[in-house]
């Protein structure tokens, strides 16, 4: 199960009460005021962990809050603070207030840290209150209650380059065969149900560029048709966009009407993503039919960056990841 949208219910811990308290002791009379302070109470903090992968966690367990702090005691000791309530997100979680709908804050990087609710403040004991004129003060100050809300939580996936593709064009196999992922591959629609980056390396084995692999649109995916719209939103945060086309045309459609389907879908989402770097890579070279098809679509679209590849026998492969690095 892959979840990048939760609604979850916070609240900070709340500030301990401050202590009405009075020294009693054998042979000492007149101890005067003794009444700890409270502790503050613990905040709510996102994490930003490269290592959670969606939100899944807050499907099931929607509601957190951190420790309210101790109240105050006798004898002058104060109540300890309560912990922090940490909550852990994945890269390009951005948090909204679940009623304006308004964003709140973004986390990123993985090691990103930030307070989302402040815990209350804790109260003041009565010893703080005497004076020269009032020896016996029954006078405290309780504890401030904490920070709480309804918040929705939207994780984008962060990546130099979005692949953008109907379904069975081949970005699962692409993505396999330039990555470090594994992606399932199958000869039906929508064998990617969730978006999933990988690294390119070099061959030293550094990370050269990443790519996110998004799930296949359709005609009308911004009105929920095929698995929707919900899905576009991953390609918000992309750098570039990759457009990978079935030039082989194998379920029927032509590759020159899916470029343009694709990037009027987009269009729908977000009309700056169309103003984005891309390129266009004509898979399925190796099917005879494809080879029509190129110079066809070469024809429709003779001012595109196409890189014709073959998934199948990974032709293609080196100038592709040049010219994506080039974006």
């Amino acid at each position: 199960m892959f979840v990048d949208e939760v609604v979850v219910s916070l609240k900070a811990g709340d500030g301990g009460h401050g202590c009405l308290s009075f020294r009693r002791e054998k042979y000492i009379p007149k101890g005067g005021p003794d009444g700890g302070d409270g502790g503050d109470g613990g905040d709510v903090i996102l994490v930003c962990d490269r290592n959670t992968g969606d939100l899944v966690d807050f499907k099931f367990t929607p509601h957190a809050r951190a420790e309210s702090g101790q109240g105050g005691m006798g004898a002058q000791r104060h109540g300890r603070d309560g912990a922090d309530c940490i909550l852990r997100v994945p890269e390009g979680t951005a948090i909204y207030g679940s009623e304006s709908g308004q964003l709140v804050l973004e986390l990123l990087r993985d090691g990103d840290r930030a307070v989302l609710l402040r815990g209350g403040r804790g109260g003041i004991g009565n010893e703080h209150f005497k004076t020269s004129t009032n020896r016996a003060p029954r006078h405290t100050i309780p504890g401030t209650p904490g920070e709480e809300g309804i918040f929705r939580f939207e994780v984008k996936t962060i990546a130099d380059v979005g692949l953008v593709g109907f379904p069975n064009a081949g970005k699962s196999s692409l993505t396999n065969a330039l990555t470090n992922t594994h992606r399932r591959v199958g000869p039906y629609p929508f064998t990617t149900l969730y978006p999933k980056v990988g690294a390119v390396t070099d061959q030293a084995g550094e990370t050269i560029l990443t790519i996110a692999d998004i799930p296949g649109l359709i005609a009308g995916a911004h009105a929920n048709r095929g698995l929707g719209s919900r899905f576009l939103r991953h390609i918000e945060r992309c750098r570039a966009l990759l457009f990978l086309i079935d030039m082989a045309a194998m379920d029927g459609r032509s590759p020159i009407d899916d470029l343009r389907i694709l990037r009027e879908e987009l269009s729908h989402r977000d009309k700056s993503l169309l103003e984005r770097p891309n390129i266009i890579a004509a898979n399925k070279m190796d099917v005879p039919e494809a080879r029509r098809n190129f110079l066809e679509f070469r024809k429709s679209y003779p001012h595109e960056s196409i890189h014709p590849i073959s998934c199948a026998r990974k032709d293609g492969f080196d100038e592709l990841v040049r010219a994506l690095r080039c974006l």
